[in-house]
């Protein structure tokens, strides 16, 4: 678990560091955070299927659907925390 979100802390703060450091404006940057960062079980697991036929899969699986479950949460964590930042600025110019 602790190796799955600091790889996580790590992309997220790479996703939005590099972009940053290249110029890209705030709403690209958030784009490429949210994009950068995005893996699923969708893709995941027929990945894992594949790659280890005619091994149980659910152990093997286990990190990835822990990077999944922390992935939802932090990012609908900083989702929130992103709208609450851009309406405050829509009030303030308005």
């Amino acid at each position: 678990i602790v190796v799955c979100l600091v790889v996580l802390g790590f992309m997220l703060w790479f996703t939005w560091a590099v972009p940053g450091w290249l110029g890209f404006t705030r709403e690209d940057r958030i784009a490429v955070q949210f994009c950068g960062t995005k893996k699923s079980l969708a893709t995941g697991l027929p990945m894992a299927t594949v790659l280890f036929a005619g091994q149980p899969v659910g152990l093997i699986v286990l990190p990835l659907m822990l990077f999944h479950m922390a992935q939802l949460i932090a990012c609908g964590s900083l989702a929130g925390r992103y709208a609450r930042r851009w309406e405050a600025a829509q009030n303030h110019v308005a």
